[in-house]
């Protein structure tokens, strides 16, 4: 895992020397490319649908005062009037969900490490469904590769590669430690799962849809890893 953050912070770090030296087209652009294309094809190889992260004891359970709250807005974002998920993309049947609606779908529940490209780790318990229990419902045609995710964030978003997308513990969590996700974690719902590094799990979710491409992210757009596996 340190190798990882090792390896994506260093080609962060060169990225902005080069955006600095006014260098878009250069070799260093090209380097970038081919070690994000190179590292995207390792991670690739090394997952497994069946693999599933070890779950921590109780004991090991991060206080939530201590679990660091995320948002790109200026302030905390509060879900807007009438809330609901839309789900689309390529897919048999497009869907709007409200909360209890999601809330009546199987249940996962999963306690978790948690990794930041920081460098930081946390230990929460996530509740929610899984996102191929999502699939499943709405249906998906077969020319479907990825997944994007859409938040209510100053439009934050992810795109993810759709078996990690549809892993046992990838999950649209509505509840934490227990209790119903508070809006400083992402409520009404955010993205969790056990195999992507932090950044890549979207909160204050708004759209869930099914493509054939890749459509990036908020941080993968400025230079973050597009796959981050851990």
């Amino acid at each position: 895992m340190n190798r990882i953050i090792t390896r994506r912070n260093l080609l962060v770090g060169i990225c902005a020397a080069g955006v600095l030296a006014g260098c878009d087209s250069s070799p260093t652009t090209a380097f970038l490319d081919g070690m994000e294309y190179w590292n995207e094809r390792v991670q690739r190889a090394l997952f497994s649908p069946r693999r599933l992260a070890p779950e921590p004891p109780l004991s090991e359970l991060t206080p939530e005062r201590d679990f660091p709250p995320y948002w790109i807005s200026d302030s905390m974002p509060t879900a807007p009037p009438g809330w609901s998920l839309k789900v689309g993309g390529l897919v048999a049947r497009p869907m709007v969900l409200s909360l209890a609606q999601l809330m009546s779908m199987p249940r996962t529940d999963l306690r978790v490490r948690h990794h930041c490209v920081e460098g930081w780790s946390a230990v929460a318990g996530w509740r929610g469904v899984r996102v191929s229990e999502l699939a499943r419902a709405a249906g998906l045609r077969p020319e479907v590769r990825y997944v994007e995710f859409r938040s209510f964030d100053s439009d934050y978003w992810s795109s993810w590669d759709l078996p990690s997308a549809l892993h046992a513990q990838t999950i649209l969590a509505y509840g934490m430690n227990g209790a119903m996700l508070r809006p400083d974690h992402g409520a009404p719902l955010r993205l969790y799962s056990a195999v992507k590094l932090g950044y890549k799990m979207v909160k204050y979710l708004t759209e869930v849809n099914f493509l054939d491409r890749k459509t990036g992210g908020y941080w993968e757009d400025q230079g973050y890893e597009w796959y981050a596996g851990v």
